[in-house]
């Protein structure tokens, strides 16, 4: 597989994201702008792109979640959360620019589907806002990190972007990240990831 390369600007892979990034702050809420990203060495049978923005380290156990007096604990299991998916990128695309994609949060979300850049997906802040009155919503395109406040494990967030064979991956409506993998198999050139890492953890 060929060695594309990515670079996110703002920070490094392994180095902290910086709050303007992150959906939730220290004090409130974050910047929220998607960072500017730049590929290269692209497969030259390149037709389209896919980027992702996923969160390892989600609790599996919201019990404690953000609960004054309890932790949530570093060695508990852990899961996905989904933090942006894009896709059908335009093969000859090699940057998305900062706050192309997000700048600010937005209550409630923001609608899914064919932009500027691509074809965005919905994020798990759709599921984990679900039943709230205040934010419940589809929330599609870039939402940044926003761990648990009381987690004793910093959070790692993969953005990936995935070069294809085909110009599109034929996905319409509310799609996320299992519908836009499984369209994905068998048709991936090259990938290159950045890790960047976040907590509001005070204490760590």
């Amino acid at each position: 597989m060929v060695a594309m390369s990515l670079d996110i600007e703002g920070f490094g892979d392994g180095e902290p994201i910086p709050e303007r990034f992150a959906f939730c702050g220290l004090n409130g809420m974050g910047g929220n702008r998607n960072p500017a990203m730049v590929w290269n060495d692209v497969p030259p049978d390149t037709r389209s792109f896919v980027v992702l923005c996923i969160d390892s380290d989600a609790p599996t156990d919201a019990t404690n979640v953000n609960k004054p007096g309890v932790t949530v604990p570093i060695d508990l299991p852990r899961a996905e959360f989904t933090h942006w998916v894009m896709i059908d990128i335009a093969a000859q695309t090699r940057r998305i620019s900062e706050a192309a994609a997000s700048d600010g949060v937005t209550v409630r979300g923001k609608k899914p589907g064919a932009g500027p850049i691509g074809i965005s997906g919905h994020n798990d802040y759709t599921s984990w806002f679900a039943g709230d009155p205040e934010m419940e919503g589809v929330y599609g395109d870039y939402d940044g990190p926003c761990p648990p406040k009381n987690d004793e494990r910093v959070h790692n967030y993969n953005f990936t972007i995935h070069a294809l064979d085909i110009e599109t991956l034929g996905l319409t409506g509310e799609f996320g990240l299992a519908e836009a993998r499984a369209a994905m198999d068998g048709h991936l050139l090259a990938t290159a990831s950045v890790v960047g890492t976040y907590s509001l953890n005070p204490e760590i």
